[in-house]
């Protein structure tokens, strides 16, 4: 006797799977990163990275057009200073990179979603995400470590920054140095200048991952001494995550951020079943370039492999995804 259920009946064509597929891909899940810097009419290519490129603020209008002909509904920049100095003022300035690369994509695209990155690891000359313990600091503080990263002194950059970037038309500000009480300060700052509109998406739960690396080549911002194991979560910590998550909250995110993506899937989920916020989750640099090398070797095949990747982090709970494949991925489900 034919058993009552059998699942393969669901497998049979490719239409049937299609019908019953629970998660399915649309390119306005996708936010894609862009790196920009200063000069005229340079697209530098970024080695570890195949398919990136540092692009330079002219080059903008052009990407961003492309980037919303292809349905994607939002961008996340990262910013390259022609000068760094131990505070990262070029994040704070009104002509810094990123202010200025704000202008420049919301000129050519008004539609297209703005997410400002707001930490300062680009921008400091010691590639920190703040404020370093120094004796040539004003707030020095003898009884911390040489090189502790100042918290407190760094939420009052970081508030002063969203402020900048807010101006310029940034439409979310995303606090990625997991900074204690960086959601509190930043949402203080912008409500105090009238921006009570421009939402916060938290990097909530960052761990202190080996897969940044191709990240800090594209941004140039490798830490000149130490790690960031001192703020950032370790990658072991699943509580630890959950309670970060519930913090930021607390103090008033709008939007939550986890990464890397694929290593904290649980992590993912834990987020999706605890709380109703937006979430999203970062395919990072080193996702992105394990699967390019990959391919190039003919292990796999490029397309599958990151399509699936992708299904995994929104089927564990992600409502948006940022992909450094997210133009790849839009062309790939347009010919489906």
């Amino acid at each position: 006797m034919s058993p009552v259920n059998r699942p393969r009946r669901l497998r049979l064509t490719p239409a049937i799977r299609r019908l019953v597929r629970e998660t399915t891909l649309q390119p306005d899940d996708f936010i894609y990163p862009l790196f920009v810097r200063h000069g005229e009419n340079r697209r530098i290519p970024i080695d570890s990275m195949p398919g990136q490129a540092q692009l330079t603020i002219d080059l903008l209008a052009e990407e961003a057009r492309e980037i919303s002909r292809l349905g994607i509904q939002a961008v996340i920049l990262f910013g390259i200073p022609a000068q760094k100095d131990a505070i990262g003022s070029d994040n704070f300035s009104d002509d810094g990179i990123i202010p200025s690369a704000i202008r420049a994509i919301k000129a050519a695209a008004p539609d297209l979603l703005v997410i400002s990155d707001m930490c300062f690891c680009e921008y400091t000359d010691h590639g920190h995400c703040g404020i370093v313990n120094s004796p040539e600091h004003d707030r020095y503080n003898p009884r911390l470590p040489a090189g502790y990263l100042l918290n407190d002194a760094t939420l009052e950059m970081l508030g002063r920054a969203s402020v900048v970037h807010a101006c310029a038309g940034a439409d979310i500000i995303a606090p990625s140095g997991m900074l204690d009480g960086m959601v509190g300060a930043i949402r203080a700052a912008l409500d105090g200048e009238g921006f009570a509109h421009t939402a916060i998406m938290s990097y909530a739960a960052k761990a202190a991952s080996v897969f940044y690396g191709p990240f800090r080549d594209a941004a140039e911002s490798p830490p000149g001494f130490g790690d960031r194991a001192q703020y950032q979560i370790d990658s072991a910590n699943r509580r630890e995550a959950q309670r970060e998550i519930a913090l930021d909250i607390k103090q008033g995110a709008d939007m939550l951020l986890i990464k890397p993506a694929l290593p904290s899937l649980d992590i993912i989920r834990d987020a999706r079943e605890s709380c109703n916020l937006p979430l999203a989750a970062y395919q990072v640099s080193g996702e992105y370039a394990m699967l390019h090398a990959a391919a190039n070797m003919g292990w796999l095949g490029l397309q599958g492999a990151a399509l699936e990747s992708l299904i995994s982090i929104k089927r564990a709970g992600a409502d948006m995804i940022i992909s450094y494949f997210a133009k790849d991925a839009a062309n790939w489900l347009e010919r489906a």
